[in-house]
């Protein structure tokens, strides 16, 4: 999430999109698992947030959690606690007045395994991460959103309907400029309703009198 602004990322995207009716606010952290995200949510959202102003937060967790334990053991999260710290955040949000229809939840994505495999060797690593175990992380992610009724998009399935998913990556593990757009253009869908009723900030330039400007922008 942390690199979804850069040049063609799925934050750019939407933020595009959303100009002049409200700002994305990008506040991912490369790296980070759930454990460590549970611990900093209050410090990013919190109860001075004006809650009435906030459409939508995105959750994007399960890349890192689902890092294998003997290999990656730094970012590695059991299943368990991975399911109740999503649990956590989606309990944290609705105490700050965020509802649970304004949260989407977002799955890992798939794993090109000998993508990543070549990244992982490359920095004299093992191989530390299984698409096999990354679905498991998938499905405890949907089974959150279903029991907490939030929103959810299940990357991890809808990629791999594609028999080549690994344009969707640029290393086996990130999202490639493809993946991106896949990845806003299944946001937007839940997202679209959300705004659809939002007015655009300040009228269109042609619409300001010029003579008296402030009766058009006061």
């Amino acid at each position: 999430m942390q690199y979804s602004f850069q040049d063609k990322g799925w934050g750019a995207s939407l933020a595009q999109r959303l100009v002049r009716k409200c700002d994305v606010v990008n506040r991912g952290f490369s790296g980070y698992n759930t454990r460590w995200a549970k611990v900093i949510l209050p410090k990013l959202i919190s109860k001075s947030t004006s809650a009435e102003s906030t459409v939508a937060v995105t959750i994007f967790f399960g890349a890192n959690d689902s890092a294998l334990k003997d290999l990656n053991p730094k970012q590695h999260v059991p299943l368990e606690e991975y399911a109740a710290n999503l649990r956590s955040m989606i309990q944290y949000l609705k105490s700050v007045d965020i509802t649970e229809d304004r949260i989407i939840l977002i799955t890992p994505p798939p794993l090109q395994e000998s993508a990543w495999e070549k990244e992982c060797l490359a920095k004299g690593d093992k191989l530390n991460r299984r698409n096999s175990t990354t679905g498991e992380y998938a499905k405890a992610c949907v089974q959150v959103a279903r029991d907490c009724g939030t929103d959810v998009v299940d990357l991890w399935t809808l990629m791999q309907k594609n028999q080549d998913f690994s344009s969707y990556l640029s290393d086996g593990l990130h999202l490639s400029t493809k993946g991106s757009n896949f990845l806003a253009a299944q946001l937007w869908s839940c997202l679209e309703k959300k705004v659809a009723a939002l007015p655009s900030l300040l009228p269109y330039w042609r619409d300001v009198d010029h003579m008296n400007p402030e009766v058009s922008l006061l």
